[in-house]
């Protein structure tokens, strides 16, 4: 496996990283190191610093996806980066390789999705269902090769398991995503969803930022290099 995480970008208010595939941002039930504290570690020896390292959580991926995390090192840059997501004031692109062709090269989705805390699981509607919550994306097919596709995903809304069960249910479940229809697993674990960038106003310098991170260099990610 490919180092847990590569630094995009820091200052003394932020750390953004391009997560691997396979690593939990927040601890859970496993006990499995996450990555707020591998970088916590990072910070730590990297400016010597004594006691511990503040490190707050500003959003999630889930673990067998890759790409931009934005970690916040002061609870200043914390509540104000909090802030810019709940507000939507975060443009969010990913790339996601399915092996159905989408019916539409391009479209907007709008499901109720539901999620299912003991199964971990999320459920699509295509109305409005009661305690399920309005979930929004658009997609654009960029690159086909042989019998896999790419997709670039703009989520408008952030929901558990979004792009994953939204693709699903037109039919084009994530490579490697056996939980929402994939026929098989990736050989590592990962499933083909990759947070490619991430653009939004410094929570202090108050200067406009794009992040990008370039996907794994794994098997179904090479066919997609240097787009």
């Amino acid at each position: 496996m490919e180092q847990p995480f590569t630094v995009i970008y820091e200052d003394n208010h932020l750390l953004v990283v391009n997560k691997a595939s396979g690593i939990l941002v927040q601890g859970d039930e496993t006990g499995d190191t996450p990555l707020v504290e591998l970088c916590k570690e990072y910070i730590k020896e990297k400016y010597k610093k004594p006691g511990a390292v503040f490190l707050g959580v500003v959003h999630r991926l889930d673990r067998p996806v890759s790409g931009i995390v934005v970690l916040a090192r002061t609870s200043k840059a914390l509540e104000r980066m909090n802030a810019l997501f709940r507000e939507k004031q975060t443009r969010k692109t990913y790339w996601a390789v399915v092996d159905k062709k989408p019916k539409q090269p391009e479209d907007k989705l709008v499901h109720w999705l539901l999620k299912d805390e003991k199964k971990n699981k999320t459920t699509a509607f295509p109305r409005k269902t009661l305690n399920a919550l309005e979930s929004e994306l658009s997609y654009k097919l960029i690159k086909n090769v042989s019998a896999l596709f790419l997709l670039q995903v703009n989520p408008i809304t952030g929901r558990p398991h979004q792009i994953r069960v939204q693709l699903a249910s037109i039919g084009c479940p994530i490579v490697g995503d056996v939980k929402y229809g994939s026929s098989a697993a990736n050989s590592d674990g990962s499933i083909c969803l990759h947070a490619k960038k991430l653009e939004f106003v410094h929570p202090v310098k108050n200067e406009p930022m794009t992040f990008e991170a370039e996907p794994p260099s794994t098997e179904y990610w090479s066919n997609f290099q240097n787009l």
